[in-house]
């Protein structure tokens, strides 16, 4: 059996590496256009700030070290321009010599990854300080810019996760960095009100972020000096970095005629085969499908690309490995702050129709008396079942592993209660003796199963709006009330309430909050208990509550 294999980053050295694994029988051959193979692409940003030493550490393995260990022949600077699937021929061209060269496959694997949604402006036109991030080369052309020419400004197009990587490390050589997103907020595939909150962190950290701006005109000849806009707005700098996103490099496997998903991705079953028997799409060329949902997805990340080439390489090679779906699960370090995410946004679980309830948990990542630092969790699940369907992320500390821990908890379909029994470590310098995990199981849980609802401030806001009869009960101190508070809110601290509920109607909706969550859910159950009919906790609390209407406020 002889499989060729175009593409060697991620996907496609994981599928030769697997195959090798289960079979010395197979002649194993790659193909990239790329002079590197398999690196750490996720690396580069660092690189280039310097926070990575040197670009070599992010390609540990060459050509002949994978000849050596997997006797696997890696062709770097060979292009396939064609894919005769009759006959079962690539052909190609080598881009050093120039020649063409023709290969014969039993098994073809497509692992070509994604390219640039280039702005239609920078369409077909070089400017020789404008770049992207896209390979090792790249990189170092940004780097070595950066060294010679000593530039003072930048401008980052685009606010997703290679945009704030860059702006960070750009920062971090320096340069003054402005930020520009088509969108109102970062991170756009997260909900808002969590998005924007990384808003926050930009101000703290002199980041000039700018939503809603699309470039419309270019200005220099040879080096770009200066952009503008479709508002008008001029933006001059001395270099430029487009992180605009990516797309599947479907071309080849369009001009063969394979499927393609409605993502755009090639459309692949759980083995990784595509509509052509015996050719196989994997990494950011290929569609997945959201494990929740079932759904087709397209979310090109390198753990996934790595996923899906080890099993495609064991199905070629007789092997059960099937594709799972995935989470889309993400994380990313802006300076101080760390942005997860997993699973269903709220917006997702909406669009989908699914009814859900969610969680706002304010929590220190371990305990005050040891430096904790607070993060924000935003958490879905069902209502009807109560199984936990995605979460966010945001803060300073220990957000990775409870990002992990609920991504795992997704996987294997736990339900909201089942976060509050999990048997986490805890010792001081970690974490609290009931970790932020912990208590998003039980918050979520209580609205689900122990008729104690939550409200969130959208909700809240929309019933103020409505004229709807509220009591809203702020059980904080006379100085936090009066600091500030929710609009038309009681005072009444949560030490007098027990001697004061008379004072409240039981037959109105009821709404109490602290300034998190914790003791707004105190005073929920108190006048549950004492006959209130309905009595709702606000999540998140004031602090949550406030941070929301200042977003609403600059929209």
């Amino acid at each position: 059996m002889k499989i060729i294999i175009i593409g060697s980053v991620a996907a496609g050295t994981s599928v030769a590496a697997k195959a090798r694994r289960n079979t010395e029988d197979a002649e194993i051959v790659l193909y990239d256009k790329d002079m590197d193979v398999s690196y750490a692409v996720c690396g580069i940003p660092y690189a280039v700030g310097g926070e990575v030493e040197n670009f070599d550490e992010l390609t540990p393995r060459n050509a002949e070290w994978f000849k050596k260990r997997y006797d696997v022949d890696i062709h770097t600077s060979h292009e396939i321009t064609q894919v005769d699937y009759d006959k079962k021929l690539v052909h190609g061209i080598n881009l050093i010599t120039k020649k063409s060269f023709t290969n014969n496959f039993d098994v073809l694997v497509l692992a070509t990854g994604s390219v640039y949604n280039t702005p239609e402006i920078f369409v077909n036109r070089h400017f020789e300080n404008v770049f992207q991030v896209k390979n090792i080369s790249s990189g170092k052309s940004i780097k070595k810019f950066v060294d010679e020419n000593e530039p003072k400004k930048a401008v980052v197009i685009g606010a997703g996760y290679i945009g704030l990587e860059m702006a960070e490390q750009l920062q971090r050589l320096g340069l003054e960095v402005s930020l520009l997103q088509r969108s109102k907020y970062p991170m756009s595939h997260l909900d808002w009100d969590m998005s924007s909150r990384i808003i926050n962190e930009m101000k703290r950290k002199n980041t000039a972020f700018f939503p809603e701006e699309t470039v419309r005109k270019v200005n220099g000849d040879g080096s770009l000096k200066s952009i503008e806009t479709a508002k008008g707005t001029i933006f001059s700098a001395d270099i430029f970095v487009l992180a605009t996103g990516v797309k599947p490099n479907t071309a080849l496997a369009k001009s063969m005629g394979i499927k393609l998903g409605i993502t755009g991705a090639i459309e692949v079953n759980d083995k990784l085969e595509t509509n052509f028997p015996n050719v196989y799409a994997v990494g950011d060329v290929a569609e997945s499908f959201d494990r929740i949902t079932r759904r087709p997805i397209y979310r090109p990340l390198a753990s996934t690309a790595n996923k899906m080439g080890r099993i495609a390489g064991d199905v070629i090679t007789g092997g059960n490995l099937r594709h799972k779906g995935i989470l889309g699960t993400g994380i990313l370090r802006f300076f101080d702050l760390t942005i997860a995410q997993t699973g269903l946004t709220e917006k997702d679980a909406l669009a989908n129709n699914i009814a859900i309830t969610t969680l706002y948990n304010i929590k220190p990542n371990k305990p005050d008396y040891m430096n904790g630092k607070e993060m924000v969790i935003k958490a879905i699940a069902n209502k009807e079942n109560g199984k936990i369907l995605g979460a966010q992320i945001i803060g300073y500390d220990g957000v990775d592993k409870r990002i992990d821990v609920l991504a795992t908890a997704i996987s294997f379909g736990a339900a909201a209660e089942d976060l509050f029994h999990l048997d986490l470590a805890y010792a001081p310098p970690f974490s609290t003796t009931k970790d932020p995990i912990h208590y998003t199981g039980m918050a979520l849980n209580n609205d689900i199963n122990n008729d104690t609802p939550l409200m969130t401030p959208i909700e809240l806001l929309r019933r103020i709006d409505s004229g709807e009869k509220l009591q809203i009960i702020d059980t904080r101190s006379r100085k936090q009330f009066e600091t500030s508070k929710v609009e038309g809110a009681i005072h009444i601290p949560l030490a007098e309430l027990r001697d004061r509920y008379e004072e409240l109607d039981k037959e109105f909706v009821t709404v109490t909050y602290c300034n998190k969550g914790v003791t707004g859910n105190a005073a929920q159950n108190i006048l549950l208990n004492k006959g209130f009919k309905q009595v709702y906790n606000l999540s998140g609390g004031n602090k949550n509550y406030q941070e929301v209407c200042e977003t609403i406020q600059k929209l």
